[in-house]
């Protein structure tokens, strides 16, 4: 068959767009480390400008910001020879408290890719890797990229979208944050509905000695805990709610999971589940999103659950189908989508 000469073409410049981007997430830890990008954020600047005001090196700044104008992450005039930030620009790269927030998920991105020397060995072995097994920069990128969606979603549509569990909330009720990481879910929360009482659970030591560090940094203390416990063991019983963030599929046995949230639930308790946005077919889901989640799950989610007892391995593709299936086998009487945004859906359960 002869080659398609334009169909070639085509390809090879997709193969260059994805090679420039994965070359580009080292460029990004790097001017997030350094602090380039909010330096840059205040007023225009020459490469010299801005490798005095951070204490870099020049030659290395003016690469970098070379690297940034070509990718569209900074903006270059060159009638003054400066670099500067738009307002989309410096919303999105040096504004940490923003909702759109992005450098978490390339430091995410180089954590999970220091893993595929071990992965691949685990596409031979089928042997799983804990996510307390990664790069810390696996911890911190993920906690950093999700709490700008929750952020931005978690108190204005989320938890309206659920039923009754706002007001109760407000009133005051008991809540369990399970698999709450570095806390980001449940220091929001805590901060919004002083009247309530939170309890965040993660196996992860490390990433809950973080999340007790930042409820005492941001002066959240009087009404959140952090405790490390698996999902299945977590105790308490009598929530009012319980929250999983982006961490149900990654489990080994979820449908354990969502039995013994079940038994800690109130009778008119409810359960959110905050899931990566997927499509129930694979065909629905071979999108730059899925692609995205679907990569990740490789390196991440697939091998953590592989590493627990069962393995069900239900990846970050799951879908909507196979979440109900999980949720229902454990019991629960009631399962429907809440809300969604491109990258996420909520689901709710009630017993």
């Amino acid at each position: 068959m002869a080659l398609d000469t334009d169909k070639l073409n085509a390809f090879v410049g997709h193969f260059i767009d994805d090679l420039g981007g994965a070359t580009h997430a080292g460029m990004v830890v790097i001017g997030e480390r350094l602090g380039l990008y909010k330096t840059l954020a205040s007023h225009p600047m020459t490469s010299e400008e801005l490798a005095r005001k951070t204490g870099t090196d020049e030659r290395y700044v003016r690469e970098w910001l070379a690297s940034q104008a070509a990718g569209g992450y900074v903006t270059y005039d060159e009638a003054t020879r400066k670099f500067s930030l738009s307002e989309e620009q410096a919303f999105t790269m040096a504004d940490e408290t923003s909702p759109a927030y992005l450098p978490g998920a390339f430091e995410l991105a180089l954590g999970a890719l220091s893993a595929v020397p071990r992965i691949t060995e685990s596409f031979r072995t089928g042997a799983g890797m804990g996510w307390n097994e990664h790069h810390e920069d696996v911890i911190h990128g993920c906690e950093s990229f999700f709490r700008s969606g929750y952020t931005a979603h978690l108190l204005s549509s989320w938890i309206p979208s659920l039923n009754g569990v706002q007001e109760k909330l407000e009133s005051g009720a008991m809540v369990a944050d399970v698999g709450c990481g570095k806390g980001a879910s449940t220091l929001l929360m805590a901060r919004a509905f002083p009247n309530s009482r939170f309890i965040g659970f993660d196996y992860h030591d490390q990433s809950v000695a973080g999340a007790r560090e930042r409820a005492t940094t941001q002066g959240v203390s009087g009404n959140v805990n952090f405790e490390v416990a698996p999902a299945k063991e977590y105790p308490g019983t009598d929530y009012d709610f319980v929250t999983m963030f982006d961490c149900l599929h990654d489990m080994g046995d979820p449908a354990g999971a969502a039995r013994h949230v079940l038994g800690s639930l109130r009778k008119d308790g409810t359960w959110m589940i905050v899931e990566p946005f997927a499509n129930n077919d694979l065909k629905d889901n071979l999108n730059p999103i899925g692609r995205t989640f679907y990569s990740f799950s490789t390196l991440l989610c697939t091998p953590c659950s592989r590493s627990q007892e069962v393995g069900l391995c239900l990846g970050a593709q799951a879908g909507e189908e196979r979440i109900r299936d999980v949720v229902r086998s454990a019991g629960f009487s009631s399962f429907r989508r809440a809300a969604e945004t491109p990258f996420n859906i909520v689901y709710e359960a009630r017993p």
